[in-house]
């Protein structure tokens, strides 16, 4: 990703189950009517076939966008996340990526951690294979998700990238039983949505008017899916392909719940509170990262004396992506610290 450039998204609070019944018919009506002018405009027309075709395939992704739009998937309540398990080892290692990431973020660059180490790696709800319901995207509703994944597998060792931070913090937080050690790589930390809104707004992120912008943050995340997937490697050349072909496997109602309700409006220092007596948590930092900017995250390591700070200089959003083998052994030495504890007589 180019350096400035921006892949969060926002979304206005979205009504429950319950709340939404009263529309659903208004809503299929006139998804019906949509969709029924849209098959007209595909049916071939005395316009030449070249011309023909292209109007068809025009009308098609349109009907697709207007479909993802008011029609998007429904799946269980209690969906079942996507995981991949592998390697060896006594101790478990747990990665969670940030928004628009999947298990294919970290897959090849924790290898050497799968030689002495369990690794698991999971999809968030609604983003990679992972079920994408249609609900609010609240920090409770992520670890309820991930609690489901993570209670049958015993005490762990929780990896979170960016979205992915905040929510492995808060599952932390509320499960301090099956947490050995938490690490937070590129901890977005706002403190308020007010907060956020002025640094997207007025900071060095490009486009960051538009993020805080509920209607224009989820045309970018259907236009983004629907028009420019294919070519998404082709225009961000500076992350791995893997990665960017991934950007676009979630929903804009998963991508904008989560940024809003999660990135925006919950404070990880509440998390950190909780955990201060009981957990260490070791931050990883780029110390060019616009996109999370590093002064608050300093601040939350000079507030609670069990969160450990290291800056990484001269790397951006990702440093996992840029320096992996580094970022590795950071997580296996903190990691090792826990098991040491836990031998001592009273860990």
């Amino acid at each position: 990703m180019t350096r400035g450039s921006f892949v969060f998204f926002t979304v206005s609070p979205v009504k429950t189950r319950q709340d939404t019944q009263p529309y659903a018919a208004m809503i299929r009506s006139y998804a019906c009517l949509v969709s029924s002018a849209l098959v007209r405009l595909s049916r071939p027309c005395n316009l030449g076939d070249a011309k023909a075709s292209v109007l068809a395939g025009d009308a098609r992704k349109i009907r697709e966008m207007v479909q993802d739009l008011i029609l998007p998937s429904r799946r269980d309540r209690d969906p079942e996340l996507f995981v991949k398990i592998f390697g060896s080892g006594v101790r478990t290692l747990v990665f969670v990526a940030g928004l628009g990431g999947t298990t294919r973020y970290w897959e090849t660059r924790v290898t050497e951690l799968a030689q002495e180490h369990r690794i698991v790696l999971v999809d968030l709800l609604g983003f990679g294979r992972s079920p994408k319901p249609w609900v609010k995207y609240s920090v409770e509703r992520h670890v309820d998700a991930l609690q489901r994944v993570l209670a049958p597998l015993g005490p762990v060792t929780l990896v979170g990238h960016s979205l992915g931070a905040l929510i492995a913090a808060a599952y932390a937080a509320r499960h301090t039983e099956t947490v050995e050690r938490l690490v937070l790589i590129s901890l977005p930390h706002f403190g308020s949505q007010d907060a956020a809104y002025t640094y997207m707004r007025q900071g060095p992120v490009k486009g960051g008017l538009i993020y805080t912008n509920v209607l224009l943050t989820m045309l970018a995340c259907i236009i983004t899916r629907r028009l420019l997937g294919r070519i998404l490697p082709y225009l961000i050349r500076d992350i791995p392909r893997e990665v960017v072909e991934d950007l676009v496997k979630h929903t804009w109602r998963s991508s904008t719940s989560s940024l809003w309700d999660v990135v925006y409006r919950h404070d990880v220092a509440d998390d950190l509170r909780i955990l201060e007596p009981v957990h260490n948590v070791l931050c990883i930092h780029g110390s060019d990262d616009i996109m999370a900017p590093l002064a608050p995250v300093r601040a939350l390591a000079e507030a609670f004396s069990n969160v450990q700070l290291c800056v990484l200089e001269g790397l951006d959003h990702h440093p996992f992506l840029r320096e992996p083998e580094r970022c590795c052994e950071l997580i296996a030495s903190f990691a090792e610290q826990a098991a040491r504890e836990a031998m001592l007589p009273n860990g």
